[in-house]
């Protein structure tokens, strides 16, 4: 996919995030649609809290909606975020799922380059890195570890798909059958399948975790895997 290509899908991306009935709807969405979704962000709590202070200070990329600051701010009362992402309609949102537990959270409207500096406890990145290619990709990573003190865990879960002409095709038509399984109608399960081949930037697992390491992580390993999606645990 060409670099023109490629930022023409990230601006269609910000507009969606950025239209209102999408935004009222999304926090419906990755329960439904993302295999093991509640669970995965169970294990990532509880691997960031591994290494984290019981009064963490946690970055959260790809923030809006709320949904992973929620699970977190729930398991671990004394943790405190700063939650970034470039919707503000997404962020808004994300102070609604927060309810009472909003205080805990500073939202900063942005990308990484706009996060605070740190340094943090911990940091995570769900389902976000498959909107940007892979040269972007390690550059974001690195500037989350940048903010990190050293030895602190970084989670991150997104669409990553074994490469190959056979393997590919085989794991995005389980993941259509998944969506039509959840309660999507067969013809919007096998759109969503065309959108997402075509439309995100999925590599790998090896070229994942490649990334990882040379953002200057260590120690990554998988510890969640969802049909179509992938979760690595690493250290700054």
């Amino acid at each position: 996919m060409d670099s023109i290509q490629q930022d023409s899908i990230v601006t269609d991306i910000q507009s969606a995030f950025a239209d209102p009935q999408m935004v009222a709807k999304y926090t419906e969405g990755p329960p439904r649609f993302v295999p093991g979704y509640n669970s995965m962000l169970s294990m990532a709590a509880i691997l960031l809290a591994e290494r984290a202070p019981e009064d963490a200070k946690v970055l959260v990329l790809g923030a809006g909606g709320g949904l992973e600051l929620r699970a977190f701010a729930q398991a671990q009362p004394r943790w405190n975020f700063d939650g970034v992402d470039p919707s503000a309609a997404m962020l808004d949102l994300a102070r609604q799922t927060l309810g009472p537990l909003a205080s805990r959270a500073q939202l900063h409207q942005g990308y990484i380059d706009d996060a605070p500096a740190g340094p943090f406890d911990g940091a995570a990145c769900l389902l976000t890195l498959h909107f940007v290619r892979s040269e972007e990709r390690r550059r974001i990573a690195s500037e989350i570890r940048r903010r990190l003190k050293p030895g602190a865990p970084f989670v991150a879960a997104h669409f990553s798909i074994p490469d190959g002409d056979d393997e590919r095709p085989i794991w995005l038509s389980r993941y259509s059958a998944y969506l039509a399984a959840s309660g999507v109608e067969p013809d919007k399960a096998v759109a969503a399948r065309k959108a997402v081949d075509g439309q995100l930037s999925i590599l790998a697992p090896e070229q994942d975790e490649l990334i990882l390491r040379q953002a200057g992580f260590s120690g990554a390993s998988l510890f969640y895997t969802g049909f179509t999606f992938r979760g690595w645990v690493a250290y700054a």
